[in-house]
């Protein structure tokens, strides 16, 4: 398959039109090129950042290298889709969150990305498949060895802000990125320059410093990280700092100026589910692993398991002793699991209760 630079050209923007008509909010294309990116991941594996994330040090080079991934790529076509809620008030809605209340991160309340957008990402490829014919392609949503974000930037779909997530001057960062790495050698787009200035907010709020320096995360110290990567105990120094944040963390996000420019979801998909802006952390408490596997089907939470999910509130609930000291229903709820057969769960109970000035019978 031979062709010309303008059907190329062409064929590159019938791809951006496909996309819009998909749900996506944005098609860029970027040449496979990453070597300037080597270096500084290098260096953030040597430091210990991962953490537990064995598998961000397990393929080599193929991470930086999408050729030797997928052999006979030239371009990546990158796409980002928001999640937002329509609701033009989420921001001061997220800042209404009483101690109680699990404080989930948005793009986790709906239905899980990886399935719409790798859904919708093949489509795109067959749809370039039925124009041109056979071509070489692989989809990828946060899947495997890819380093979606400085492929994002490259193509010109924003820059990378302090707290390391994608920045778009028109849509600010509360959306997801996928790829589909492509044998065609589209014409490329070009980046766009680094707005954040001297802005340090993401830095500043981040209840675990996790932010080490511009540019820079320890996952180690992330909420996120802490709730949904790491397997096992929670460190006993993050514990009070995570507060109500039961799965993954906002607050960078929340805080960046350029979300006052973030835009609403296209697909029904990231909707909210199962009241999970504003649920108690003793009503979910209380699931047991049936319900808790039937009411966040189709959830990304689910990945996480009921041990891990049961681990997480029970921080919540210790910290919920701030404002809310010996609230019979938390101090209930968390005895109600004294017996769980996970030693990991009962540990974390057993601190929750402590602080509330109580003890294990």
């Amino acid at each position: 398959m031979n062709l010309d630079d303008d059907s190329l050209a062409a064929l590159s923007a019938q791809i951006k039109s496909w996309g819009k008509e998909l749900g996506f909010a944005e098609i860029r294309i970027a040449d496979a090129d990453l070597s300037h990116t080597e270096a500084g991941f290098q260096q953030w594996l040597d430091a210990g950042f991962h953490g537990d994330m064995a598998y961000m040090a397990a393929h080599g080079t193929k991470r930086s290298r999408p050729a030797e991934l997928v052999p006979g790529t030239v371009r990546v076509i990158s796409a980002r889709m928001n999640y937002l809620p329509a609701d033009p008030h989420w921001r001061a809605a997220e800042a209404q969150h009483t101690a109680d209340t699990a404080v989930i991160s948005i793009y986790a309340r709906g239905r899980d990305y990886h399935k719409v957008l790798r859904s919708r990402l093949q489509q795109l490829a067959e749809k370039i498949s039925q124009q041109i014919g056979t071509f070489g392609y692989r989809v990828f949503t946060d899947s495997a060895p890819v380093m979606e974000v400085a492929l994002a930037e490259k193509s010109g779909l924003g820059w990378r802000g302090k707290h390391t997530l994608l920045l778009s001057r028109e849509a600010g960062s509360m959306f997801f990125l996928g790829e589909i790495l492509v044998d065609l050698p589209l014409p490329v787009d070009p980046p766009v320059g680094n707005h954040c200035g001297q802005c340090s907010s993401c830095i500043d709020v981040c209840p675990t410093k996790a932010i080490v320096a511009p540019y820079t995360v320890d996952a180690r110290r992330c909420v996120s990280y802490l709730t949904i990567e790491l397997h096992g105990s929670i460190p006993l120094e993050f514990r009070p700092l995570i507060g109500n944040r039961v799965y993954g963390c906002d607050d960078c996000q929340l805080h960046c100026p350029w979300n006052k420019f973030a835009q609403a979801a296209a697909v029904d998909d990231f909707a909210v589910r199962n009241g999970l802006d504003h649920a108690r952390m003793v009503h979910l408490f209380a699931w047991t692993e049936e319900q808790f596997l039937r009411m966040l089907e189709g959830s990304p939470i689910r990945r996480i398991g009921h041990e891990r999910w049961l681990r997480n509130i029970a921080v919540g609930l210790g910290n919920a002793a701030t404002t809310m000291h010996g609230d019979a229903a938390i101090v209930a709820a968390l005895r109600a699991r004294l017996d769980h057969p996970s030693e990991m769960v009962r540990e974390h109970v057993m601190w929750a209760l402590a602080c509330h000035g109580l003890s294990a019978p």
